[in-house]
């Protein structure tokens, strides 16, 4: 690929580089894995967390831009991802840093972010102006690209460059499937105190919370450990008769990566099924998109997305009583929304953004079923919304 406007020559000591399919290449110093990976570059504007974020589900098939320039300043450690080892490799492909990855400097740090990054197969491109790239993703959306890193400098750019043309995209495409786990488990993890690590879920005489697993963040089910549950994580296919055997009180729906019309061809039936039968129900992201879908409405892909820790979110439901109208800051992290003007009578709307007057939240009338876009969760994020959890468990007992 020669030279020209929009591919400068390699710059001396270049390593890697992300090359977008409009034949734009980006050109740093490459860390972590070695290789190239193809996805959707996205931002995230989150001043903490990195590492909880590059183990969130919800970005599978994706690189993250850090708009926060320092990443990896703190190391990497066992306790802070959001997923499990063997599901972590379905969560971002690779991050975009602005500064180099210093030597961490945390007490909790047990290895360094770009030794985390190898070991976990995800490729990092530090030395970008990621200020640019921001700017871009917000003005022509969020393109497809490839990320590579080789310690030798060496790229075949035509080739890279095809494989960003070539894939398909987040549209259409079902991500949940690959993000899920493959079994049902009985959750036992508790809520993390600094110094004690996580405690234990007691599972004696407490309402008990099937959540169905669509790539699911695991601070949720240790956050509804903590409102008071019992909770049975259930593979994104479970079937409504396996659903029902394991006699829950409540329904929890989970986040999870991918397009959610394609996600529920096979998940809106069984949640309909029990709207029809009143199971109370909760879902968060991909989860809320899923019953919003179940109950009539439609999704859409956003222009950019939302994605960082300070997104700010009004009440508007008429249920929320004297706090209607309370603003919360909130975590985010979503490519596809509810549209709000397909929402059917049915529906109640709930909560709205400040950014863009997006749907934030939806509640189904006659029903106990709610569903919120953001992550109430945090990890990262503020936690202006931990009482969602237990409004949820609260009206199980």
């Amino acid at each position: 690929m020669a030279p020209s406007a929009t591919t400068p020559a390699q710059p001396k000591g270049a390593t890697g580089c992300l090359v977008l399919a409009d034949g734009s290449v980006i050109w740093g110093k490459g860390f972590g894995s070695v290789g190239s990976a193809v996805g959707e570059v996205c931002f995230n504007t989150a001043m903490t967390g990195y590492q909880e974020v590059m183990t969130d589900p919800s970005y599978a098939a994706q690189i993250v831009t850090f708009t926060f320039p320092h990443i990896g300043n703190v190391g990497a450690n066992a306790e802070d991802v959001e997923s499990a080892v063997e599901k972590a490799v379905e969560s971002a492909v690779g991050c975009v840093t602005r500064e180099d990855v210093t030597e961490p400097s945390n007490f909790r740090s047990a290895e360094s972010f770009v030794e985390w990054m190898a070991r976990n197969n995800k490729i990092g491109l530090a030395g970008v102006d990621t200020r640019a790239l921001t700017r871009r993703i917000r003005t022509a959306g969020a393109p497809n690209a490839v990320i590579a890193h080789d310690p030798s400098g060496e790229f075949d750019l035509p080739e890279l460059l095809e494989r960003a043309r070539e894939w398909a995209g987040l549209e259409g495409m079902d991500l949940a499937i690959r993000a899920t786990r493959d079994a049902s488990e009985k959750w036992e993890g508790g809520y993390w105190r600094l110094g004690h690590g996580y405690g234990r879920a007691d599972w004696s005489n407490k309402p008990h919370v099937v959540a169905v697993d669509y790539g699911a963040k695991d601070n949720i089910f240790r956050n509804l450990v903590r409102a008071g549950a019992r909770v049975t994580v259930v593979p994104a296919k479970t079937s409504l008769e396996d659903i029902l055997a394991l006699e829950p009180d409540g329904v929890f729906l989970s986040n999870g990566p991918g397009d959610p019309a394609a996600t529920g061809e096979y998940a809106v039936p069984v949640i309909q099924a029990l709207l029809e039968q009143d199971v109370p129900m909760f879902g968060i992201c991909l989860g809320h998109q899923m019953l919003a879908l179940a109950a009539g409405a439609k999704t859409l892909k956003m222009h950019q997305g939302h994605r960082g820790a300070n997104h700010p979110v009004k009440r508007v439901g008429e249920g929320w009583g004297e706090t209607t109208g309370l603003v919360e800051i909130t975590s985010m992290n979503h490519g596809f929304a509810v549209d709000a003007e397909t929402l059917p009578d049915n529906l109640e709307q709930t909560h709205v953004s400040l950014f863009d007057g997006s749907n934030c939240g939806i509640a189904v009338k006659g029903k106990r079923a709610f569903g919120v876009q953001y992550h109430p969760e945090a990890s990262p994020g503020p936690q202006d919304s931990f009482y969602l959890f237990e409004k949820f468990v609260g009206g199980l007992a």
